[in-house]
């Protein structure tokens, strides 16, 4: 954005029009957010990376239609479009300010896909003006922000959901579910991870910027800076002014199953270690990380290895839940049970696909409601 607000000043003026709307009532807003149509109208904001998988699951479920493609740069725009059109009869519109969708009755969600410094903005205009929501994970850039969105939520009655499309796979909800049911009986520790190969970022450079990108739209709510040769349009994750590095980018994957498996809320203390030490670069998010969630009578333990691919279980990414009775290792590939003599129980084989998340845009319609 061409003027110097801050993002703070940006989310205040985001949460001010939030509670103007809401005093049109609830009728109102549920109104506005139904189409005529008997699918569910969607926007999809952010089509590079995630945003294309979301096209993809969108376009596999038949009463869904996909109105708009959003995104600041016009190769995504494009390129999202083309990827609607081999399967979805009516032409999807190309625009590139998310502000042009909530601008249209029509539309009954949208789905999110943005740098995480837009999440949170993005989100909080959604409800306002009745849209339901999809927004990947984080759900916002800093703890406050998503305060902001409960709220907005709530004042709305806007269905939120977060990408952790985990909770949507049949067999993680099987392996919760037997920790729930007491498997290993008194649940008191989790350990969970990501690990990945990645790269040094370098040492950016000024540079115009490209002709296809309008980069004040991207920075958005963000305090302007220079644009740099690399910064797009993944390594603005390791920078603090827009990204949450590895604990955000995907660490919250396997943070929320470990908090789901133990049945907690928010912690009473963190602790966090670590650095960049593979590489000397611009990248200020650290490439070793591990932090410890104490909740009081039980503790998480985060580590993250940006990279070195060797993880935990054979996997990745995953949490490994310790009871009284054994521990539970719940990887992206397979959960398995162990008794105390590390011997195997019994074990879930695991498959996935990003489906069953994008069917809550579609399920408020039938009438369900989120427990909030």
């Amino acid at each position: 954005m061409h003027n110097a607000s801050s993002r703070r000043h940006f989310l205040q003026q985001s949460s001010l029009l939030s509670a103007g709307l809401a005093t049109l009532g609830p009728a109102a807003s549920l109104r506005a957010a139904k189409s005529p149509s008997e699918k569910v109208i969607l926007g999809i904001i952010g089509c590079n990376g995630r945003g294309m998988a979301h096209i993809s699951a969108y376009l596999s479920l038949p009463d869904t239609e996909i109105a708009y493609i959003c995104d600041v740069d016009s190769r995504a725009v494009d390129k999202g479009i083309a990827a609607v059109a081999k399967k979805q009869s009516r032409k999807s519109q190309g625009v590139k300010d998310l502000r042009r969708i909530l601008d249209d009755p029509a539309v009954d969600a949208v789905s999110i896909a943005t740098p995480d410094h837009w999440h949170a903005p993005a989100t909080i205009l959604a409800c306002a003006a009745g849209k339901h929501v999809y927004v990947e994970k984080p759900g916002s850039h800093n703890f406050r922000e998503s305060e902001l969105i409960v709220a907005a939520a709530h004042k709305h009655q806007r269905v939120v959901q977060m990408g952790n499309q985990r909770r949507s796979w049949p067999w993680v909800i099987e392996a919760i579910q037997a920790l729930h049911d007491g498997e290993l009986g008194k649940l008191f520790f989790a350990r969970c991870w990501y690990t990945s190969h990645r790269g040094s970022i370098g040492h950016g450079k000024p540079a115009p910027v490209p002709a296809w990108l309008d980069y004040s739209l991207w920075q958005g709510p963000a305090p302007e800076r220079p644009f740099r040769d690399n910064i797009l349009h993944y390594n603005w994750h390791w920078f603090w002014h827009w990204g949450t590095g590895e604990l955000g980018n995907n660490g919250v994957h396997s943070l929320d199953l470990a908090r789901w498996g133990l049945g907690l809320d928010l912690p009473r203390r963190v602790t966090c270690g670590g650095n960049r030490y593979h590489f000397q670069d611009d990248q200020e998010t650290p490439d070793t990380c591990v932090a410890t969630f104490d909740f009081g009578d039980k503790a998480i333990v985060w580590e993250g290895q940006s990279c070195d691919p060797r993880g935990f279980e054979g996997a990745k990414v995953g949490a490994t839940f310790y009871g009284e009775k054994g521990s539970l290792a719940l990887a992206d590939n397979a959960s398995k049970i162990y008794d105390l003599n590390d011997k195997l129980v019994r074990e879930l084989p695991g498959k996935h696909d990003d489906t069953a998340s994008a069917l809550t845009m579609r399920d408020y319609r039938s009438g369900w409601e989120p427990k909030v």
